[in-house]
């Protein structure tokens, strides 16, 4: 069995040869990724409801189709992502080429989370492909069986000399993060990205972090109460809430609140049934660990249990549960969630609902919801957060046009569709020059004088009437 240090160096030497550069190897290597979903759907589904009882609706949507809409995107556009970008020339470079090229960074490492385990060591892996890089993936080893499925496949779609899975624990992987890498994608939590940055700060390796934060729904003014019940109640307890963009808490007033909560009891019955835990369509959460976890902030809370609050140890089922008449110091308030449980925090107006989330961290996404426009574009405004949407949850991740990351403590860098392409590139600044105009050139030299200078100032000024596309020299 290889060493991490030999798997390394094996897909260094495959990237030197230049093997990932060409056009034809990216779009072949990216089709492979395609047939690998294509063909094992079956497989993968089961694999999924082994590692998180996931609902084949679910799984479909979340980990499979949305990675391959991601694949068929990135094949139709990246012979037109890999064209050099020209820019904006002054006088003094008129006549030369000056344009931004994309190039590979090189291997690059990226690790998965548990929660979307298919979904989110692919995505990015389509980035690294299609930006010419060799990769090494490092699936969470809390889906385990999402791990093990991930080790078979790849090597049978992927070249194995520029791709690799590498399996194992948190030590295994404080091991690997001990080499050396020209880039790291990590999703998962602050604790272990905190790991991870001091790790890569030994060599100055770039990163990527998307993790997660307590996202805010904001529900205020006139609305269609039970439409925003279905579409939060969905957004919240899809994959049984692990999801690091579902709405963390609500922000609302206590009329809207005392609407809101026979909405969402009437959506959940709507959704699964009479008896949630006999439904084939709610998930269970990850291992006993996390299970605790929520169970013990549950416990610790000093607020209502309004809607649910059931919990079985022996099938890691947790309720669907909304708890009311918490305080901001409140223990379901002082870390992410990560569960289906949804605390309802009241306030009395929208200003005093901003002020509560700008007081805090910032988070991965920000919702509200209201039929009023302008209430929308006040919380987009004067907030920050890594994705908004409006009147709906989750769903602004799945268009791959938008950039999907965070800012400040919900992660830096972004992914998905070109995003993907640009994160693993690096963009080259070029210029070739021509032995033309050397009359312009000539101002430059020695020795120098206060007329040359004034031409060369006026020959590498920006004029006004281009500021936009123009550079200085």
């Amino acid at each position: 069995m290889e060493s991490h240090k030999e798997v390394i160096k094996r897909l260094q030497v495959a990237f030197r040869s230049g093997v990932t550069v060409p056009l034809q190897f990216r779009l072949t290597q990216l089709e492979a990724l395609l047939s690998l979903l294509e063909d094992n759907e079956t497989q993968i589904l089961e694999t999924l409801r082994k590692d998180l009882a996931k609902p084949k609706f679910e799984a479909v949507l979340s980990e499979i189709d949305i990675v391959a809409n991601e694949l068929r995107y990135t094949i139709c556009n990246l012979q037109d992502w890999m064209q050099p970008s020209y820019v904006g020339k002054n006088l003094a470079t008129k006549l030369d080429d000056c344009f931004v090229r994309r190039e590979p960074l090189g291997v690059v490492l990226i690790i998965g989370a548990w929660n979307y385990p298919l979904q989110l060591i692919l995505a990015p892996l389509i980035g690294a492909i299609a930006a010419g890089n060799c990769a090494i993936l490092k699936p969470s080893e809390i889906s385990q069986a999402t791990e093990s499925l991930l080790s078979d496949l790849i090597p049978k779609y992927l070249s194995q000399e520029c791709f690799a899975v590498i399996r194992g624990g948190a030590e295994d992987t404080k091991l690997l993060l001990q080499n050396r890498f020209d880039h790291i994608f990590y999703t998962g939590s602050k604790v272990v990205a905190r790991s991870i940055m001091q790790a890569a700060a030994v060599h100055l390796t770039p990163v990527t972090l998307e993790l997660g934060g307590k996202c805010p729904c904001v529900i205020y003014g006139e609305l269609d109460v039970k439409a925003a019940a279905k579409r939060l109640v969905w957004a919240k307890f899809f994959n049984a809430g692990q999801s690091c963009v579902a709405p963390d808490y609500i922000l609302c007033t206590t009329e809207m609140r005392d609407m809101l909560i026979p909405a969402i009891t009437e959506a959940l019955e709507g959704f699964y049934g009479p008896h949630v835990q006999q439904s084939p369509d709610y998930g269970r959460i990850v291992t006993d660990r996390h299970w605790n976890r929520l169970t013990e902030l549950l416990e610790k809370s000093k607020g209502k249990v309004v809607v649910g609050g059931d919990c079985s140890r022996e099938e890691k089922f947790i309720a669907p549960t909304v708890v009311v008449d918490l305080q901001e110091s409140d223990a379901l308030m002082e870390e992410e969630i990560f569960g289906p449980i949804l605390p309802i925090i009241t306030v009395e107006s929208l200003e005093q609902g901003i002020s509560f989330i700008n007081q805090r961290e910032k988070p991965l996404a920000l919702y509200v919801f209201s039929d009023n426009s302008q209430v929308v574009t006040t919380v987009l405004e004067r907030t920050s957060s890594g994705g908004f949407c409006s009147n709906d949850g989750i769903v602004h991740m799945t268009l791959p046009g938008l950039p999907f990351g965070g800012v400040g403590e919900s992660g830096m860098g972004c992914y998905h569709g070109r995003w993907s392409f640009e994160t693993f590139s690096h963009r080259r600044a070029c210029m070739l020059r021509t032995w033309k105009l050397e009359r312009i050139s000539a101002l430059r030299y020695p020795p120098y004088g206060e007329t040359n200078l004034g031409w060369l100032r006026w020959a590498t000024t920006a004029k006004k009437k281009s500021w936009g596309v123009c550079s200085v020299m």
